[in-house]
């Protein structure tokens, strides 16, 4: 794939970060991703815009602000500005960052609303749902909460059960209880608008078989389409934190109507300080290109609602809209108790930013398969590729550039040295064909089997033995610049992922930032700096460290999950209270400090099996219990070891207090406490619950 005569005109956007809450290293699979390509398609001479926004409406942004005892404006101003750092900490390049409320936004949503409406495609609708006569406001599902119709769990949100797994509507909880107030809803009717998507059912069956989605997206897209399109609810009722839709009163834009608009606005005010042609890029018969990056859990609003929109509005539709899995960590959903709920703020506070960057590269691919952060894998490869492979290179024949040859590297190649350099240079077009189909992971493997050969070479020429024989200067000399080039050639290929690196690589090299296409011909007769490391080892500890900050940080508060009104919110961790004395007494411990009901109200209570147990050889009483609670699993350390042998505990469900703050222990994280009877030592009986019980449920 050689570089196009004439430069691609391309945008690229990645989903909005909603501004309830802060980046963590799931969000950051998408940014890393889509900044990868961004700087690929740079380095290949197109004209590439990247941009992004704050998603910046909600009901959970009103009261979040209300809380605080601060404005939503307020809020957003301090979201946006964390997020930003965060992006800029690991080297994401968007060309300009916007917010969903601003005066771009505010008119592009009324213009297509308006262009919506002309053609007949918004109709009003009487609705009935929850409302709260204490706080006078319709709830979302996610702010009621009641009891399960299902199976009887009690503290259950208005559209799923946690316990049994049954979705229902918000009027079938028993009990319900609003959210925000805790008053008893009611129910009441309210006007809505609606944006009839059903009207678009041809388009969207031709442009989503279109090349346009990826072939799971599209497979799902072809079951939503054949089930039927229903009319898609626009609007919200006062109070909320939006953009009032034109020629209604006290009716609110849904945040999702005016969120992928932002993608519009955040170009148009890009436009007003570059002197791009906005309408070049958004016409309907537009020549440029449009791309979309997103996790696969917002796909109905990018692959339906969307383009539907912009087709009704006579805009144009995206080229592509690329979709994503969702991010593991030691291949278990991301976990507060564990550490691995790991914020960009605490990584960046610990590790070096592309580390991470280069380990997603290595794992993505063009599907939206989950990718797994497999915390000693991630130490092991970064120290292995990037250190042990690549910055070696440069490290082990630099030297003697710089010591014999007055840092110039050789004026010519031996017919053999250019063959072996024509070798990496022909890679160029392969790679850039893995980096523009996202096969990043397939890229990485490519450019690691090039310094895997590069390596070969220095060890078969073996330029510190030529350096010691009289009569080998010219050998040298070629011997090192080769290894001096051969480094350029996999910087090169590795720039898009390892930006900062490339970057001091370059100054090292004594270059300007390159094109893609320069690796063709090799640096001949060039002067070069003294090289200093590039990168250092990854060492477990400093990753222990940091999962051990994040545990902390996290075991105290609660973190906003940064989801908008259609989702549920994570549940809080919350603070233990401290353990009752352990002073015995006859059998029967001493009393401790009296608490309240609402202290003993914080405890969480959950049935949990015990999937695996195995002795700690180093300590007398635990044993390390493997426990699923339901929707994850956690590692306990017990004092039981007198009582029962491990072998015999797998496979029983206890009781164990799911809320309690992670402890550090010799032996690793205990992530909370399983409840037991008794006098001690071998008189000590674990709780065990009735058959029916399930894993994750709430004990009253």
């Amino acid at each position: 794939m050689s570089t196009p005569a004439s430069p691609r005109k391309i945008l690229i956007t990645s989903a909005l970060p909603y501004a309830n809450g802060p980046i963590h290293l799931g969000h950051l699979v998408e940014y890393i991703q889509t900044d990868i390509w961004s700087r690929f398609q740079k380095m290949r001479g197109h004209e590439c815009t990247y941009v992004c926004a704050d998603d910046a409406h909600g009901t959970p942004i009103m009261l979040r602000a209300e809380a605080e005892g601060i404005t939503p404006e307020q809020l957003i101003a301090k979201s946006s500005e964390e997020h930003q750092a965060d992006f800029a900490g690991f080297n994401i390049a968007f060309d300009h960052y916007h917010s969903t409320h601003s005066d771009e936004n505010r008119e592009f949503a009324a213009l297509i609303y308006n262009r919506l409406k002309e053609k007949g495609y918004i109709s009003r609708k009487s609705i009935s749902q929850y409302y709260d006569p204490e706080k006078e406001m319709f709830l979302p599902d996610r702010f009621v909460k009641g009891t399960c119709p299902k199976c009887g769990t009690e503290d259950q949100y208005g559209d799923n059960c946690e316990a049994c797994g049954a979705t229902y509507s918000p009027t079938e909880l028993v009990n319900p209880k609003s959210a925000v107030s805790g008053a008893t809803p009611v129910e009441k009717d309210s006007d809505h608008l609606f944006f009839e998507l059903g009207q678009f059912a041809d388009m969207l069956k031709e442009w989503t078989r279109g090349g346009h989605l990826q072939t799971q997206i599209a497979n799902k897209i072809d079951e939503w389409l054949e089930s039927g399109l229903r009319g898609w609810d626009i609007s919200r009722d006062a109070p909320y934190f939006g953009f009032e839709i034109p020629g209604e009163k006290d009716k609110f834009f849904y945040v999702w109507l005016d969120a992928p608009i932002g993608y519009m606005s955040s170009f148009k005010a890009y436009c007003e300080k570059s002197g791009l042609n906005f309408d070049e890029y958004w016409q309907k018969d537009s020549k440029a290109e449009l791309y979309h990056f997103i996790g696969k859990d917002i796909i109905n609003f990018h692959a339906l609602f969307w383009p539907a929109m912009l087709s009704g509005a006579d805009f144009r539709t995206p080229d592509a809209v690329y979709a994503h899995g969702f991010l593991t960590v030691d291949g278990q959903k991301m976990s507060k108790s564990r550490g691995t709920f790991i914020m960009a703020k605490t990584y960046l506070e610990h590790l070096n930013p592309e580390y991470l960057r280069y380990y997603f590269a290595a794992k993505l691919t063009s599907r939206i398969d989950d990718i797994d952060l497999n915390l000693e894998d991630f130490a092991q490869r970064v120290n292995s590729d990037l250190v042990g492979k690549v910055v070696n290179i440069a490290s082990r024949t630099a030297g003697f550039i710089v010591k014999k040859f007055d840092g110039k590297l050789a004026t010519n190649l031996s017919a053999d040295a250019q063959a072996l350099y024509n070798e990496f240079a022909a890679k160029s077009d392969e790679i850039a064909e893995l980096y523009e189909h996202r096969e990043y992971g397939h890229a990485m493997r490519e450019i690691m089997a090039l310094a895997d050969k590069a390596n070969e070479y220095i060890a078969e020429t073996a330029p510190w033995v030529l350096a010691k024989e009289e009569g080998k200067e010219a050998e040298l000399h070629e011997v090192a610049s080769m290894g001096i080039n051969l480094f350029r050639v996999l910087m090169s290929y590795l720039a898009p992922v390892l930006p900062k690196t490339s970057q001091d690589a370059w100054a090292f090299l004594n270059l300007e930032n390159p094109v893609w296409d320069d690796v063709k011909s090799p640096l001949l007769d060039h002067e070069i700096t003294k090289f200093k490391a590039l990168m250092t080892r990854l060492e477990m500890p400093a990753i222990e460290k940091m999962v051990e900050a994040s545990a902390q940080s996290l075991g105290t508060k609660s973190v906003p999950d940064g989801k908008k009104d259609d989702t549920k919110p994570k549940k809080q961790k919350v603070k233990a209270e401290k353990n009752m004395s352990n002073d015995n007494n006859n059998g029967f411990d001493a009393l401790a400090e009296t608490i309240s009901i609402d202290d003993f109200a914080k405890i969480d209570l959950r049935i949990a099996k015990i999937v695996n147990a195995e002795a700690v050889p180093e300590a007398d009483k635990l044993i390390k219990l493997t426990l699923d609670i339901g929707f994850e699993q956690r590692q306990v350390f017990a004092g039981i070891k007198a009582a029962y042998n491990p072998e015999d505990l797998i496979g029983k469900q206890t009781v164990m207090v799911a809320n309690l703050a992670p402890r550090k222990m010799r032996f690793g994280i205990s992530e909370g406490m399983v409840l037991a009877a008794g006098p001690g030592g071998s008189d000590l009986y674990i709780l065990n619950p009735d058959d029916g019980a399930k894993p994750g449920m709430r004990v009253k």
